[in-house]
Order: structure tokens, then C-alpha cells, then sequence
């Protein structure tokens, strides 16, 4: 069944899987491949029962036949064509089969031949969602950090270069210093020496005047005195050098040796390394839907009285969290590790990071906070007017999704690894509100963001680019917890009938995965590991169950 709430792309509201007999409202687990109709259990087991029906094909719904689609016979317009000449290689009616242009050939049913090239174009459509399509956007994803670790580096590398040249001005200052230094010393010592010089012949200049005064004494005799005076000698005049004057020789030097004392920026001439593209192709393209649910584990979380929400780190470790606004952390025994008092209740406020950190909203102070591997809670982002609500870390890129309510009206905002708001999701592309109040949140492997809305009854699907997919929804439906898994699965609680569901990404109803007939009671948090393990927590106890359904 269908909603009215197509897009651009036709994109249609899947219902909750009603059993196709009248005025029966259970559960559609079921297929009959003969009527082309969904089955709940007791139906199934009358549609056996009746004589008419007995050698129907029912198989589970995942499994189902697909329908040929109705096309009208241009040779007989009031008959369907439904088979296939093998000879002439078109497809025919049943009337046409009898023509005689048909006489004698061989007739292949064209359901059968439809539902096999189905199931071959949704392998391929399969592998391109589940494989193909995220390993590509994981290569981008690690060509955008190569690209910010290219630029840290060459950041890194101008700062060293900006760091050198300035080591390199404080050299040249210093020995610029030092030789202007020498040279006010070198000044000084040949000033010196020339004072000395100007001393010497100020000494013999005073000399000669007192010689001169004694002289002129004795000439100005009247008498013979003179002829019995001293005859008085000249001093000759001491010699002196002149001071052999410094020379500037100017340094020998060129930008290619200031580029050398700066050091040289190149790439090393190595291989490089190829992006690893085949690593968990194989592994991820073998993954497929087990035939049965089996129990890994079970045990009970300390600290807890319920297990609304929870969600497993890269080590494996376990955050679980119940109405009481406890937030604990337990390792793979059991065993408790963190007791944290939030504000968070019945909502998926809390989600795991690819860097091993927690992430947390926290809807009294309008903020989300961060606790990281050795424990320290530092407030991350600021959700200003708007409350937090539900939140979830992507793991094909890291940004956080964040499921936010003001007043009347509900949003979902992206943000960066680093905090900054990237994208606000409210309206279709009608103008429609998409939400009403978005509980728990996650993300699909294709980049579909897929909401739990508890108030709308329903679970909300866009793309990446925030424009609308899908709905799911039905009669009695109470969507909780949600996540996805490595096949492109969306895997949601519903409280009302204490059922899992399993649909596929478009939103198509492929079977319920867990039910009170597997001895789970009240199911409200659900999430994949890296192992492909589901664990799952309820509403009741504080009882977490694993579960393996991939193999």
C-alpha cells in the first residue's frame, strides 16, 4: 500500500504491511507468489487449508514473486500479454500463442521471465546502493582529508619556512652587529694611535717653542755672553706613519644560496600509494539476510533501569540510556565504566563517533556536548533557540545529524566533525513540514538521513541533499529506535506491537526481525555494530540482547 506523497522523483510513502485478506488488519509477514497478495500468519495458514489455494506458493515477504506488470495486448486490447515465444522472442497473450505465425513454438511464462530479470537488475541496483555507491563516497570522503592534510602540511611547511627566514634575519642581524662593532673598535684603535701621533708632535712643537724662547733670550745679549753660551741643538722630528685605512669587501653571495640556507620544498619521488578500492568488496557483497535471527548474547546494564537508546563504539563498548536521565558506558562483560547524569529521557540523544568519542544533546541547556576516551565532557556545539533532541554521528563522513525542535516547529540540522552547521531540513519540496517531532535519527549507507517520528506516526526519509524520499507508516504505528546496517537495511522498533521491522532502503517492508514470539518484550533501541551484530534494547528492563541476522 501507498501514500500519496510523491516528489520529483515519484517517491511514495510506504505503508505498514497490512495482510491483503479483507477486514484483516495484521501484519502482511507473508506471500502468496499465486494471488499476489500479502499474508498475515493465521491467513497463511487458511490460505493452505482451502482446497482452491493449497498448492499456492507462499514464501516470506522479503522473498516474494514479483507482479508482471499489466500491459495490454495491441492485437487484442481486452486481454493482457502474459508469455513469451521463445522462437520469435516477443512477448504475446494467450490468444496470440494460438495465431498461426505461432503454431508449434515454445512459450515461456512472462511473470517468470520478469521476476528473474528483476531480481537481476535489483542485484545490480543492490550492489551499486550497498557497495559501489558508499565505497565511492568513502574514496571522496579520503580524498577531502587528503586534501585537508595537504594543506595542514604546506601550512605547516610555510610556517617553517617563515620560521627559518626569520632565524635566518636574526643571524644576518647578529654578524651585522658584530662586524659594525668590530668596526667601531677597529675606528678606535687607529683613532688612538693618531692621537698618539698628534700627541708626539704636540710635544715636540711645545719643545721647539721653548727652544725658540731660549734662543731669542740669548740673541737679545748686549754683552759677549753670548759667545760663551751652550750652542743648542735641534731635536729632529719624530717620525710617524700614516694609518693604513680599512677596506669593505663586499660578500659573495645569490638568491640560489639564500634559497639553499632556506631549505627546498619537493615531493619525494615515490610511488604513491593507491586508494584501497577491493578491500570489503567481497565481504560487504556476500553479506546477506540469514534465514533466521540467532541470539548472540544478553545481559543486563548497570546503572540503567531501561534501555531506550543505545549505541556501540569502535571498541565495542556500550552506551545505554533510560528515562531516569542516566547515561552509562559498560564494557563487552557487562561490567560498568561511566555513570553520567544528562537531561536526555525517552529520545536517541546520544550517538557513537568514528574518533571513539560520544556525542550527547543535551536539551535544558540548548547545547551538545562531547565525551572523549579518557572521559573528558567538553561542550561541542551551541543549538541556540532551537532544542536537541535526537542525534547521530555519520559514519560515512562524520558529521552529525541532529533532530531539533522550536516551539511548533521540528528540524533536522547537519554539522561539520569540527561544529559547523552545514544544512537545515524542515519542508518538503511542496513546503510541507516534514516533521512534527523527530525521536531518534540515523543515517542509511546510500546518505539517506531516516527519522523516527513519534507525534507523525511515521519514519521520515530524505536524501542527503534534504529533499524528500519516503515515508513508512501504518495503523497503530509508533516508530522508536532506528538504525541501518551494512546492506543499506533501515531497522526500526515499533512500541505498539513490540516488533522490529526490517525494510529494505526504498522503504519497502522485507519482514518483522524480531517479535514477542522471539522472547523480546518491549524493543525501543536498536543499532548495528562493526560485526554486523544487532543489539537491541527495551523499554521495560534494562536487558540488552545481540542478535546475528547477517551472514
Amino acid at each position: 500500500m501507498y501514500m500519496s506523497e510523491s516528489s520529483d522523483e515519484q517517491a511514495a510513502g510506504q505503508h505498514y504491511l497490512v495482510c491483503g485478506t479483507e477486514d484483516c488488519q495484521e501484519n502482511g509477514q507473508f506471500y502468496c507468489n499465486d494471488c499476489h497478495r500479502p499474508l498475515c500468519d493465521q491467513c497463511r495458514y487458511q490460505h493452505l487449508k482451502n482446497p482452491d489455494t493449497k498448492t499456492h506458493e507462499i514464501v516470506s515477504y522479503r522473498y516474494r514473486k514479483q507482479r508482471l506488470p499489466v500491459e495490454k495486448c495491441k492485437h487484442h486490447p481486452t486481454r493482457n500479454v502474459d508469455i513469451f515465444c521463445k522462437e520469435c522472442k516477443i512477448p504475446l497473450c494467450s490468444k496470440c500463442s494460438t495465431m498461426e505465425e505461432h503454431v508449434g513454438h515454445r512459450f515461456d511464462d512472462l511473470e517468470d521471465i520478469y521476476a528473474e530479470k528483476y531480481a537481476l537488475q535489483q542485484s545490480e541496483f543492490s550492489k551499486i546502493q550497498k557497495y559501489f555507491l558508499p565505497t565511492s563516497q568513502g574514496l571522496k570522503t579520503d580524498i577531502e582529508l587528503d586534501a585537508t592534510n595537504i594543506k595542514k602540511i604546506m601550512e605547516s611547511i610555510r610556517k617553517s619556512l617563515k620560521a627559518e627566514a626569520e632565524s635566518l634575519k636574526n643571524l644576518v642581524d647578529e654578524v651585522t652587529s658584530e662586524k659594525i662593532e668590530h668596526n667601531h673598535t677597529l675606528e678606535k684603535s687607529i683613532l688612538k694611535m693618531l692621537k698618539l701621533q698628534e700627541t708626539t708632535y704636540d710635544d715636540y712643537i711645545a719643545y721647539l717653542e721653548k727652544m725658540s724662547d731660549e734662543i731669542q733670550q740669548c740673541l737679545s745679549l748686549t754683552n759677549q755672553k753670548l759667545l760663551f753660551s751652550e750652542t743648542l741643538k735641534i731635536k729632529t722630528i719624530p717620525e710617524t706613519t700614516k694609518p693604513v685605512s680599512p677596506v669593505f669587501t663586499s660578500g659573495k653571495f645569490s638568491k640560489n644560496d639564500i634559497s639553499k640556507l632556506l631549505g627546498i620544498v619537493n615531493v619525494p619521488n615515490t610511488e604513491p600509494e593507491k586508494r584501497k578500492i577491493q578491500s570489503d568488496m567481497k565481504q560487504t557483497l556476500s553479506l546477506s539476510l540469514s534465514s533466521s535471527v540467532t541470539k548472540v548474547r544478553e545481559y543486563s546494564v548497570p546503572g540503567v533501569t531501561k534501555a531506550y537508546h543505545i549505541s556501540v563504539d569502535k571498541s565495542g563498548r556500550l552506551w545505554a540510556s533510560d528515562d531516569l536521565r542516566h547515561l552509562v558506558q559498560t564494557d563487552l562483560h557487562g561490567n560498568l565504566l561511566q555513570n553520567i547524569q544528562t537531561c536526555g529521557e525517552w529520545e536517541g540523544y546520544h550517538t557513537a563517533t568514528q574518533d571513539g568519542d560520544l556525542i550527547y544533546s543535551d536539551y535544558d541547556q540548548k547545547v551538545i556536548n562531547r565525551i572523549t576516551p579518557d572521559q573528558n565532557i567538553t561542550e561541542f556545539i551551541e543549538t541556540g533557540d532551537w532544542t536537541p533532541i535526537c542525534v547521530h554521528s555519520s559514519r560515512i563522513n562524520g558529521d552529525l545529524l541532529v533532530g531539533m525542535m522550536k516551539d511548533k516547529e521540528a528540524k533536522v540540522t547537519r554539522y561539520s566533525k569540527a561544529g559547523k552547521e552545514l544544512q537545515n531540513i524542515l519542508r518538503d519540496n511542496k513546503g510541507q513540514k516534514l516533521y512534527s517531532y523527530p525521536y531518534y535519527i540515523t543515517e542509511n549507507i546510500n546518505g539517506n538521513i531516516c527519522t523516527s517520528d513519534y507525534r507523525k506516526h511515521t519514519v521520515v526519509v530524505v536524501k542527503k541533499s534534504g529533499q524528500y524520499r519516503f515515508s513508512y507508516t501504518g495503523h497503530e504505528f509508533f516508530p522508536s529506535g532506528i538504525c541501518t546496517d551494512a546492506l543499506g537495511h533501515i531497522l526500526v522498533c515499533e512500541v505498539i506491537s513490540f516488533n522490529v521491522h526490517l525494510l529494505d532502503h526504498d522503504g519497502g517492508f522485507l519482514s518483522i526481525i524480531l517479535s514477542p514470539q522471539q522472547g523480546i518484550k518491549s524493543p525501543c533501541g536498536v543499532c548495528v555494530d562493526d560485526e554486523n551484530n544487532l543489539y537491541v534494547g527495551q523499554y521495560d528492563t534494562n536487558t540488552v540482547t545481540v542478535y546475528k541476522y547477517l551472514q
